[in-house]
């Protein structure tokens, strides 16, 4: 059923797009014959643009994990004060964008800075499509200002990283390939009655499955004979072997958040994705090149601009 409605979007969003366009063509038509004005030609051609670019858009959050919630951590860099002040500000730019996107936030983690704003905090975030948007925020943040925490006035820069994670839940589902399953049987030994030394009741359960990173066929053997029946050794054979492959799920996103933890950059000049310059009114990122002199909307948490500059660009491999 996940997967029917899957294509259900995809076709009838393809299809009012399609249809949006139809419509312009139609418009520009009779435009020329005078029976529509410019203005209505305008209306439908931002319609049409509009549908084109919510379905790209959509097309670069695909991924399984794009649809999960996320946590947020904040991390204000070297510079005392005035970093941590930063931090704190940022902290409040992504509370206002969710509230935006009606998410749930809940506040994990919270480090007060020394004099002001924060040395550390985590929120997490609940929402369809809360990571696949904010993982464009995934890096080291600029700021620069005339500091009030200064005392000359002086204009400081200062940094703060964003760390963004999928929120993923305790359960995972697991699912076994009953192609890749095959069962021995053997004589159980040891005290347990007549029954589980005479009659094969122990199993050997073989499991082979293709590993989802390396491609390379695995096997997975588990044997069991706790139980004086065979049935019941055999579900709890498939009990274990659900266990191991709930562990080794567990392992493969640890190993992915490590990696994306390893491919953090330092928090200092030269490796922030984006500057948010006060006194020249503009926010720039320095991935796609867009930017803003809308600061105040920015920092109110307008971010939705930069997030799909990055998603056009980058969503296809981020």
């Amino acid at each position: 059923m996940k997967v029917v409605r899957e294509l259900k979007f995809w076709i009838n969003a393809c299809r009012e797009v399609r249809s949006s366009v139809e419509e312009l063509q139609l418009a520009f038509d009779f435009a020329k014959e005078g029976v529509v004005s410019e203005e209505e030609v305008d209306a439908a051609c931002t319609r049409a643009l509009r549908l084109l670019e919510e379905l790209e858009l959509k097309n670069m959050l695909r991924r399984e994990e794009d649809r999960l919630g996320a946590v947020l951590k904040i991390n204000a860099g070297a510079g005392g004060t005035e970093s941590q002040d930063w931090a704190s500000m940022l902290f409040r730019m992504y509370q206002r964008w969710c509230e935006s996107k009606n998410y749930k936030t809940t506040v994990t983690n919270w480090l007060d800075g020394d004099e002001a704003g924060i040395k550390t905090a985590t929120l997490q975030v609940e929402g369809d499509l809360a990571y696949g948007f904010l993982k464009s925020e995934n890096g080291v943040h600029r700021l620069v200002r005339v500091s009030p925490f200064n005392a000359q006035g002086k204009r400081m820069t200062s940094f703060a990283s964003v760390f963004v994670v999928p929120l993923v839940d305790d359960s995972i589902k697991i699912e076994v390939n009953p192609a890749g399953l095959s069962w021995d049987t053997f004589r159980s030994s040891g005290a347990g009655g007549q029954n589980v030394n005479k009659v094969e009741t122990g199993v050997r359960l073989h499991y082979r499955y293709r590993d989802p990173d390396s491609g390379e066929e695995r096997e997975i053997v588990i044997e069991n004979t706790e139980s004086r029946s065979q049935s019941g050794n055999r579900e709890n054979a498939l009990r274990l072997l659900r266990s191991q492959l709930y562990e080794l799920e567990l392992d493969r996103r640890r190993t992915a958040q490590a990696a994306v933890e390893a491919g953090k950059k330092k928090i200092e000049w030269g490796s922030q994705i984006r500057s948010y310059v006060f006194d020249d009114r503009r926010v720039k990122d320095h991935r796609t090149n867009h930017q803003t002199s809308d600061v105040t909307g920015v920092m109110d948490g307008s971010l939705d601009g930069f997030i799909k500059a990055y998603l056009m660009e980058f969503g296809g491999d981020a």
